[in-house]
């Protein structure tokens, strides 16, 4: 047993079997890129959206998760599968070209439920009552992007929202039948210690479904690149990390699934740090600590 909630154990005790998560792109947009609400998007996003970039190859939805479901099959031998769309805010179209979105992977065999990544300001009713439509036959999950629980972080990363706009959101949802996954960043520059715990208990008093934690890594083409290579922002280490990932972990209840515990960077687009990279060793290292401090989240 891990020493916390971990997302394959929630999907396993819900449906006595392996559930295998797939990642989807829809070629959504985003209301901080296309100047709807600013332009260039946040300063860690790339050319992807946070996301696969699996589009370039499958424009359908429906063929993306046919593959995505046949490399499940084989690495991991899962039944079960979860249709993830992730890149980019899925919610950010009008409700007519979401249901045709949504509806070529949620009527596939074998998919037992939706998780749609997306932002707080992209958060509608006339979309939570759609999303309301699959929750008879599926377990869905709203991904909220929220990264840090403070105005000023939020301002200097250009997210593009405040930290009200992403409770009212939040509650929002929590009118329906959902489970609400957070997003977090830790690293973020002009965050320590202090602000990282602050955005945990923060998270904490709302207990969301699930939290995704992120190390904030720097990538080909972003603004955050461009802070780096000028010397204004410098990436913390992975023994910082792992530190601060427990201390995060720490504050929160644990009935809440940690769906992730760090970020995984593609390989040809990364520019720093290379520890992350090493996911597998960073995971271990972060489950070690929780060993050291306590048995259990």
């Amino acid at each position: 047993m891990k020493p916390y909630y971990s997302f394959n154990q929630f999907l396993k005790d819900r449906f006595g079997t392996r559930v295998q998560k797939i990642t989807l792109d829809a070629g959504m947009g985003c209301p901080n890129r296309d100047g709807s609400k600013g332009y260039g998007g946040c300063i860690y996003c790339d050319r992807f959206g946070s996301g696969t970039g699996n589009r370039d190859r499958f424009p359908d939805i429906r063929a993306q998760a046919i593959a995505g479901m046949e490399h499940g099959r084989k690495r991991y031998h899962a039944r079960l599968f979860m249709a993830y769309f992730q890149s980019f805010s899925n919610t950010y179209a009008p409700v007519t070209s979401l249901k045709t979105v949504y509806d070529q992977a949620a009527h596939l065999p074998a998919v037992i439920g939706l998780a749609v990544g997306t932002r707080p300001d992209c958060i509608t009713r006339d979309v939570l009552e759609l999303l309301a439509t699959y929750t008879p036959r599926l377990m869905v999950w709203l991904e909220l992007g929220l990264q840090s629980a403070h105005d000023e972080t939020l301002l200097a990363i250009n997210r593009g929202h405040t930290y009200q706009e992403f409770l009212d959101a939040y509650h929002l949802i929590r009118e329906y039948p959902f489970l609400i996954c957070i997003h977090t960043i830790i690293g973020l520059p002009g965050e320590g210690r202090s602000e990282i715990l602050h955005t945990a208990r923060q998270l904490a008093r709302l207990a969301p479904d699930g939290v995704k934690l992120h190390s904030l890594y720097i990538t080909r083409g972003t603004a955050l690149e461009k802070l780096y290579r000028q010397g204004t922002y410098s990436p913390i280490t992975q023994q910082t990390y792992v530190s601060l990932a427990c201390d995060f972990l720490e504050q929160l209840p644990s009935t809440t699934v940690i769906q992730r515990l760090t970020g995984d960077p593609r390989p040809e687009e990364l520019v720093a740090p290379s520890w992350t990279l090493r996911k597998q060793e960073t995971v271990r290292l972060i489950q070690e600590e929780l060993e050291r401090r306590r048995p259990k989240q």
